[in-house]
């Protein structure tokens, strides 16, 4: 009777024992996780106890606790991103909105007709102007926010380039580019939603006529990879390596928000594709696998 008596006291001090050492563990593991969410720290939760279960738990809020902190820098790059592109807009809409309020001055105070019509000509231009960078605003901020479902259906991807590149090929005329159009003979039949898709090659077909030195090499392989490359001299390894950032222009590039390849990444991955771009020899490549 005595022994079982000794017994029990000896389990209760052992449960109460490891009771203590739990909620000392669990204070911890609260304290920890207050005062990591207040502080901008890298340190993680560190508990005395040697409780597996109580290991793991911090383990576990120590991995959500860095997942937090990723998310926590992205959203503040993002807004700093943000800030910064809404100070460049402001400054590419300002410029042509200027020049129109000048040209109205000027033509409320000539009666020739000759000036009258130059000066129209050219506040329509700079209107047109306008127009493109708030629309291609506007488009970028639908499709980033757009959550639908994507629709998918069996896309000709050479049909499809072969029409972006008709579509195009006045304004690459214009400015002295010939493209060089080298599309596979087997047909290429993916699952994609073809609207997407014809968005992608007009984004790398503006991009070209933003960046390209007169040439234009268009490549669909048997394979599925599509390959637009030119010379650009005007950019640099710097340049390539943020072309896919939102707001990112570079200096040859007047008149841009920098949304364009932006978009067409975000397309190409919601498609399950990829997209990467690299600058070899005075020549920008960017290549698209579907």
């Amino acid at each position: 009777m005595v022994w079982c008596l000794a017994a029990a006291i000896v389990v209760i001090i052992l449960l109460s024992v490891k009771i203590y050492l739990l909620k000392k563990s669990a204070r911890e593991i609260v304290d920890g996780f207050s005062d990591k969410l207040q502080k901008d720290t890298n340190t993680v939760i560190d508990i005395t106890s040697r409780d597996k279960d109580m290991l793991f738990l911090a383990d576990s809020i120590n991995k959500q606790l860095k997942i937090l902190r990723k998310e926590h820098l992205l959203y503040h790059q993002g807004n700093t991103e943000l800030k910064t592109a809404i100070t460049n807009i402001s400054h590419d809409i300002r410029t042509p909105l200027t020049a129109i309020y000048g040209y109205l001055d000027m033509l409320q105070q000539t009666d020739d007709p000759e000036k009258q019509a130059k000066y129209i000509t050219i506040m329509k231009e700079r209107a047109e102007l306008m127009k493109q960078l708030t629309e291609e605003l506007f488009r970028y901020s639908v499709i980033v926010s757009d959550e639908n479902e994507m629709r998918t259906e069996s896309v000709n991807v050479g049909q499809v380039l072969e029409d972006s590149i008709m579509g195009y090929f006045a304004a690459l005329n214009e400015k002295g580019i010939v493209p060089e159009v080298d599309l596979t003979e087997h047909t290429v039949i993916r699952e994609l939603n073809k609207e997407y898709l014809a968005r992608i090659f007009s984004n790398l077909l503006n991009n070209a006529l933003k960046y390209s030195d007169g040439d234009l090499h268009i490549v669909l392989s048997g394979d599925g990879v599509i390959t637009f490359s030119n010379t650009a001299k005007d950019l640099s390894s710097v340049d390539v390596e943020q072309l896919f950032d939102r707001f990112y222009t570079v200096e040859a590039a007047h008149h841009s928000t920098g949304l364009g390849l932006s978009i067409a990444r975000t397309l190409v991955e919601r498609m399950g594709g990829t997209i990467t771009a690299e600058y070899i020899n005075n020549k920008l490549i960017i290549r698209i696998v579907l």
